[in-house]
């Protein structure tokens, strides 16, 4: 890593038009995802249902002030909620294509970059909800070979690789992680809390996810879960403002799926998995590790069938799972909660182009929040703890 430089390990990417139409199959093509154009605005179509683009999701850059006046108006009557629909002409060309991409990452001193989905969502739930199994298999690999051969192939070094999973096949996922394993895939998506997406827990008795997670442990490829991959977002109360639910949820799921893995056993069985939480921070992070020790000596007969007596959860934690923080102006100094964790599990995201990216200060934010750590330090949470971990060698940057 050059001094100066970031690894970003959680970024976005909008699908061009033709990520399926390009690789599907004559016969799927007028089902598989595809662009319309309307009197609204661009839409992506799907087994014949519309799923706009949010103005949310492309808005790196903007001002606070901006983004307001925006989704304010494209939010009136007739629109839809959330941010607006947003089309193509309303994004900076770094959104969709990678040469323009890699000219923000410039910018914003990012040397690589790990981008998540956009229409598929952030673990592929848009094709775990479709109707026709073959369909989504087709969509999901045309996804991969898209992110590994072509984008990713634009700017060798500068991106890192991620693949996404047909998840109501574990069989079928775990032969794609292997598959895009042998691709250059460093990391897979992964939900937050699979129950909401109407699948088994990672607890489940049958051990329905063993397979994907045998794959990512014999691959070496990591398990990214990213906020929102559940699909629903935790509420204090149905009738609560939506910026409770904005500020709340992060931390609460990100928690609960920390504390899954730690006390599923997985960890024990598959001695080389690693998971990291994308945009869930890290100041919950020394809270919940205490209050799993402190119950564990508690109440050690509350844990999982075949979970060893007398394990080391700190150390647990250190060898599987990191965190992940998007550094704005206003982002506490965390130097006492990484010395907690240790410097080993924290990493960087930009969250580029998203409303909440740092883009294009994530430079001078993420020197001002590590402030107070040393050099060698510094060093690991701005980009060298992301490579070690993802296996990842970025491109040669200039010094800054």
């Amino acid at each position: 890593m050059e001094p100066g430089w970031i690894v970003s390990v959680d970024d976005h990417v909008v699908e061009p038009p033709g990520v399926w139409q390009d690789r599907l199959p004559q016969k799927y093509k007028e089902e598989g995802p595809r662009i319309v154009r309307e009197a609204e605005g661009e839409f992506w179509v799907y087994e014949g249902k519309r799923f706009p683009m949010d103005l949310l999701e492309i808005a790196a850059g903007r001002s606070p002030e901006k983004i307001h006046e925006q989704t304010t108006a494209a939010s009136r009557p007739g629109k839809f909620e959330s941010g607006g629909a947003a089309s193509f002409d309303d994004m900076r060309p770094g959104c969709y294509d990678p040469v323009a991409r890699v000219q923000d990452m410039d910018r914003d001193h990012v040397a690589a970059s790990m981008l998540f989905p956009s229409f598929p969502r952030f673990c592929g739930q848009t094709f775990n909800e479709g109707t026709d199994r073959e369909l989504a298999l087709l969509c999901v690999r045309a996804w991969n070979d898209w992110m590994t051969e072509e984008w990713s192939a634009t700017a060798p070094g500068r991106f890192i690789p991620l693949v996404i999973l047909p998840l109501w096949d574990p069989r079928a996922a775990a032969a794609e992680i292997e598959r895009c394993a042998e691709k250059g895939a460093r990391a897979f998506a992964f939900s937050e809390n699979p129950t909401k997406l109407g699948l088994p827990s990672i607890h489940d008795r049958f051990r329905y996810w063993d397979p994907v997670f045998k794959a990512a442990n014999d691959t070496q490829t990591v398990v990214a879960i990213h906020l929102g991959s559940s699909s629903q977002l935790s509420r204090t109360a149905d009738d609560a403002p939506a910026i409770i639910t904005t500020a709340w949820h992060g931390g609460v799921a990100a928690s609960g799926a920390m504390l899954d893995f730690l006390f599923s056993g997985l960890l024990f069985r598959m001695p080389d998995l690693k998971i990291f939480l994308a945009e869930g921070g890290i100041g919950w992070m020394p809270y919940y590790l205490n209050q799993a020790e402190y119950f564990y000596r508690l109440y050690p007969g509350k844990t999982a069938d075949g979970f060893p007596a007398g394990a080391d959860l700190r150390q647990l934690f250190r060898d599987h799972i990191y965190g992940c923080v998007i550094v704005e102006p206003t982002t506490p100094n965390e130097t006492a909660e990484i010395g907690v964790l240790g410097e080993d599990n924290v990493m960087i995201e930009t969250d580029y182009p998203h409303a909440s990216s740092s883009w294009p200060h994530s430079i001078e934010n993420a020197e001002r929040y590590l402030e107070g750590l040393e050099e060698p330090a510094r060093v690991k949470v701005m980009g060298a703890n992301a490579c070690r971990v993802l296996r990842f060698e970025a491109a040669t940057v200039p010094a800054a």
